[in-house]
């Protein structure tokens, strides 16, 4: 791994990609290029080797089974094997309601609706994978300092002293991303008004690798199965949990003891006594989309491009679905003999992608302004709608293969094909 305080020669280093930002999908773009043709860079403000050892930081993630499909075809699964947690099954419920949708795997066929891997273990493996590639140059903790985005490729200065030549630069640099908005790429945005309260439990009873999503009227509560040691490997949960900003702050204020017994009035005691882990999280709630995924010489991908409500868990997964479409069209369009920065190529990227990212944003959208309230006539249709799709075995499979990433027009490493 390169670092900033290394000297580093005044002429221009050529590559085909520049990928800006390191975090789970810049990474994931850049293992997804390793062993392909591309020479590729990427800069990240952070160091990736600081993940080699790091403790749980309380943050975990949802991977649908089409994303694992992704992440083992890419070389990155294989670090997480003895790390990760299957979601075997779903169940959905709306409150107190005894009415309810239960996703069962085995009724698909498929596999399991997907998995749950923490935060450090899956940068962990980023990191592994990403110093095994050849065809890489990493460049952390830096920062780009100036690009600029010709007709015939990109230049960007580091603040570390070294100067890239790229034909395509990928904006993966996150919700606030500065190479978006230096581009001029303008962004929709709103906030929910509420806050999402992040933190991980121990449980008296085993959870059987059943995820939990319950709606409260003032928004989601998802308790998620994660993998534990030796002799709990049942018995820790991730959970997210969504508050009003005034209450969440309050929340977030409490003592150990307090915290814990504010939380267990919503988590019930269906699985025994409940221990949180010391790290809490907590973030505001908010629907972002950029008003276009290209510009001259740049493709943006991720939370750059999109970030949504966490109610489904599809934040990472979407940003996960850019990186498969976007490393397949520039493989394709290498082996065409075309230039993978021209408008042409980016607009395919553009085109795959577009559909599928608005379809999810309204769909987050519709499913928190739908769930987040205590109205009885709308509460009453909630409660009749989920008990129905539970009682319509293949309007409840297509919903399942939703969840699972394995509806619409897949890339190859979405399907467990190679690029």
């Amino acid at each position: 791994m390169d670092r900033t305080d290394t000297p580093r020669p005044s002429a221009a280093e050529d590559v085909d990609v520049l990928i800006i930002g390191g975090g789970f999908v810049g990474s994931t773009i850049a293992a997804a290029l390793a062993g392909t043709p591309l020479r590729v860079a990427m800069v990240d403000t952070q160091d990736p080797a600081q993940a080699i050892g790091a403790e749980f930081d309380g943050r975990s993630f949802a991977i649908s089974l089409s994303n694992q499909r992704l992440l083992d075809g890419v070389g990155i699964w294989a670090g997480l094997a003895d790390s990760v947690g299957p979601i075997l099954d779903i169940r959905i419920s709306d409150g107190p309601s005894l009415m309810f949708l239960h996703y069962d795997h085995r009724e698909t066929g498929e596999g399991p609706m997907g998995f749950m891997v923490e935060n450090h273990h899956l940068r962990r493996a980023q990191h592994e994978r990403l110093s095994a590639a050849a065809n890489l140059r990493v460049f952390a903790p830096d920062r780009v300092a100036e690009l600029e985005r010709g007709t015939g490729g990109v230049t960007a200065r580091l603040a570390g002293g070294a100067t890239l030549s790229a034909r395509l630069a990928v904006a993966a640099d996150g919700r606030f991303s500065q190479t978006r908005a230096a581009a001029g790429i303008g962004v929709t945005k709103w906030s929910y008004g509420q806050t999402g309260i992040v933190c991980t439990v121990r449980h008296e009873r085993r959870h059987d690798h059943v995820a939990h999503e319950r709606f409260l009227p003032a928004g989601p509560f998802a308790i998620l199965p994660l993998k534990g040691g030796p002799e709990d490997a049942a018995n820790r949960s991730s959970i997210v949990w969504t508050e009003g900003h005034e209450l969440a702050s309050a929340i977030m204020a409490l003592d150990d003891d307090e915290f814990t017994a504010e939380l267990g009035r919503r988590f019930g005691g269906f699985m025994g006594a409940i221990e949180v882990s010391e790290h809490r999280y907590a973030f505001p709630l908010g629907l972002q989309f950029a008003e276009r995924m290209t510009d001259r010489r740049l493709a943006l991908a991720g939370d750059a491009a999109h970030a949504m409500h966490p109610i489904a868990g599809q934040g990472l997964n979407m940003g996960l679905r850019d990186v498969a479409a976007l490393a397949e069209v520039l493989v394709d369009a290498h082996r065409l003999g075309l230039d993978i920065g021209e408008a042409s190529v980016l607009e395919r990227y553009a085109r795959w992608r577009r559909f599928d990212n608005t379809l999810m944003l309204a769909a987050t959208d519709g499913l928190n302004r739908l769930f987040s309230n205590d109205i009885g006539p709308v509460r009453l249709a909630r409660d009749v709608g989920l008990a129905a799709v539970n009682k319509l075995p293949p309007l409840k499979r297509l919903f399942m293969r939703h969840a699972m990433g394995l509806v619409g027009d897949l890339p190859k490493l979405l399907r467990g094909q190679p690029l």
